[in-house]
């Protein structure tokens, strides 16, 4: 009976490693993991500190430690959810659409607010890197932060930075300012859903987003247009500052 269990034992130990080593087994993870995530997000009346991508980022770290599954075979396995980033990111236009009459009128606060936003969110990134002593190329990999992961990525890799880095903060700071946003919102007094879109978008970027969508249409829409121009104003920009610094001397 003991060999019998053995052998049964050693079969599935030999197949769960044939699975873990084909290419689609990351997706599939990634997939499963968010499914679960966002089940029990459901269960729990959507209480954001059960946010599935907190509940799946931590699913999923765990299951590559045990399984011995290197980040970068995860990676790999993932393009195909990297490369569906931009066309969701481009989709959001369809509520900025809806609610562009609403946007149109509030055109100046919304740039200043973002262009204000933006710079505060990256030289607040480094200057805390800095202070903990962080390295130049730890610095890079910190600035663009609070930019949606598609923007982020190439934003890193054209400054120097690291794109694995990047994609790890840039997913943190959603997650944390989503969090965050209720307590937020409560002590600042912010109940006009368009100020609260404004915040998410810039602080939170997709996953802010997300749950703008889930308070309601107006605050998902500011939240989009926040985060596509937080964006755009860091890719435009942000390259430029990080040549001239190095030109200085700087860096």
């Amino acid at each position: 009976m003991q060999a019998l269990f053995d052998s049964l034992w050693l079969q599935l130990q030999s197949l769960w490693d044939h699975l873990s080593q084909l290419p689609l087994f990351g997706l599939l993870l990634s997939l499963l993991c968010y499914q679960a995530g966002l089940i029990i997000y459901q269960r729990f009346g959507r209480n954001v500190i059960l946010h599935p991508v907190v509940t799946a980022s931590i699913a999923i770290a765990l299951l590559l430690n045990l399984l011995n599954i290197s980040y970068k075979e995860y990676l790999q396995a993932n393009q195909l959810l990297y490369f569906l980033l931009g066309p969701a990111t481009v989709a959001l236009a369809v509520p900025l659409y809806q609610e562009f009459h609403h946007i149109r009128r509030l055109a100046l606060p919304i740039l200043v607010t973002v262009v204000v936003g933006a710079t505060f969110a990256s030289i607040s990134a480094v200057a805390i890197g800095y202070w903990l002593g962080g390295s130049e190329t730890t610095l890079l990999s910190l600035a663009p932060k609070s930019v949606t992961t598609p923007i982020a990525l190439g934003v890193s890799e054209s400054i120097g930075g690291l794109p694995g880095l990047t994609t790890g903060v840039v997913v943190f700071t959603g997650v944390i300012g989503t969090l965050l946003s209720p307590a937020v919102f409560y002590l600042l007094q912010l109940r006009d859903p368009r100020q609260q879109g404004i915040v998410l978008g810039i602080n939170a970027h997709g996953v802010g987003t997300a749950r703008g969508f889930e308070i309601n249409a107006s605050t998902g829409a500011f939240a989009s247009l926040a985060m596509g121009l937080t964006g755009a104003f860091t890719a435009l920009t942000l390259p430029y500052i990080v040549t001239a610094l190095r030109s200085a001397g700087w860096l």
